[in-house]
């Protein structure tokens, strides 16, 4: 979702940019990795190779899906952002970054897995592949997902005087386009991709909280930038329409998170009036943007639901569950809500921009999975998999995923 970060010219201050299945190993396979000399991380893999080639336990409620294909912004890219290489700069490439399951830098923003990821190990699939690999075969799935991504494009920027503050070119268009050129390697006629992606599952988002971003970091108020949540809104609409005429059935859209409780934007934005803080300590103001939208998009998954009675549009609520869990931390695990695992400056945020995770002076904490936040501005692999159970069982996904 986020950006890095720049100091903002119009302003002296800086800105923000299932259950487990290890039961089903073998006598045989559990002497093996006992045998071996391995990592927490090397286990992690080798036991969810086991569990790829034994499916048919994971799927969830019966639910069975060709395919999972995603898109989106950094809540969600699995590689896209580099696969030519480490961009200069980004420090997701760098450890500590993957060390919980992965166990190397994936150029995933997080300590681990994504929701994406855990979708498809509940659904049988393999993990999804970013679009902008090479040679790879997408019939089980791809990601459009990029690291920076917005939904408008550069034109709607650029009418805000701030272009400047977009830095790559995967907008919500131009991710579809991906998809679309990647068909003919899925299904190789029009009719054979109607009925193969009505079988598949779509991920489309989050979007949106760069959009918001983008205008934060040019100088707009949280309250200037809700008055294109309208526009933004209607343009996942028309997304989700696209991917609908193209023969998507199973369609996810998920809303923005509260910001207002990331450490990043309580570091950046934080102040003396403790009328600006709600009573678990998040600025009211970021979250009152995010609020804004998630109505809005609401809104538009009703009416399309209502427009496309044959498919199945479903909202996932982050902004819900995330707060849920900074409401009531010690109820998902954490010990931590507002600090980041994976940071510098210690205090009640561990966030500084100078020395942000991966960066020479940050450090991660010993038990990610104790944390809601990763690294100020992302989860960790900890919630990204209760937000991965919430939309399968309809906790926090209206209707549910699995249902």
């Amino acid at each position: 979702m986020a950006q890095q970060l720049h100091p903002n010219p119009r302003h002296d201050r800086p800105l923000y940019k299932q259950r487990s299945p290890a039961s089903l190993l073998t006598s045989r396979a559990i002497a093996e990795l006992r045998a071996l000399a391995y990592t927490p991380a090397m286990a992690a893999r080798l036991v969810v190779a086991f569990l790829a080639v034994s499916s048919g336990f994971l799927a969830v409620s019966g639910q069975k899906f060709n395919a999972i294909f995603s898109f989106g912004d950094s809540m969600s890219d699995t590689g896209n952002l580099c696969v030519n290489g480490p961009p200069a700069g980004l420090t997701l490439t760098q450890p500590p970054y993957g060390e919980t399951f992965f166990g190397r830098a994936t150029c995933r923003c997080s300590d681990g897995r994504l929701v994406v990821d855990f979708l498809a190990e509940k659904y049988g699939l393999p993990l999804l592949k970013p679009s902008k690999q090479g040679g790879a075969d997408f019939k089980k799935g791809a990601n459009m997902a990029i690291i920076g991504a917005t939904t408008m494009d550069s034109n709607f920027f650029q009418s805000l005087g701030i272009a400047d503050k977009i830095w790559n070119n995967g907008p919500l268009n131009t991710q579809i386009q991906w998809f679309k050129q990647l068909m003919p390697s899925i299904c190789r006629s029009t009719q054979a991709c109607k009925s193969y992606l009505s079988k598949s599952l779509f991920v489309l988002g989050e979007f949106g909280g760069n959009d918001y971003n983008a205008q934060i970091f040019g100088g707009y108020s949280p309250e200037q930038a809700s008055g294109q949540s309208g526009t933004i809104v209607d343009a996942i609409g028309k997304g989700v329409e696209q991917l609908l005429a193209l023969g998507a059935t199973y369609v996810v859209v998920p809303g923005v998170l509260p910001v207002g409780c990331f450490p990043i934007y309580l570091t950046l934005y934080q102040t003396s009036n403790a009328g600006d803080y709600d009573q678990y300590g998040c600025l009211k103001r970021f979250n009152a943007l995010s609020a804004r939208h998630n109505q809005l998009l609401q809104s538009k998954v009703s009416s399309l639901q209502g427009r496309y009675p044959g498919a199945r549009i479903m909202y996932a609520d982050f902004y819900t569950h995330v707060y849920d869990m900074v409401r009531s931390p010690g109820s998902y695990g954490f010990s931590t809500n507002l600090r980041a695992c994976c940071g510098a400056g210690g205090g009640k945020y561990n966030y500084q921009n100078g020395a942000r995770c991966g960066m020479a002076g940050a450090s991660a904490c010993s038990n990610p999975a104790s944390s809601l936040s990763w690294d100020g501005i992302h989860l960790t692999e900890a919630a990204y998999k209760k937000i991965a159970d919430g939309w399968v069982s309809g906790a926090y996904c209206h209707p549910a995923i699995g249902a």
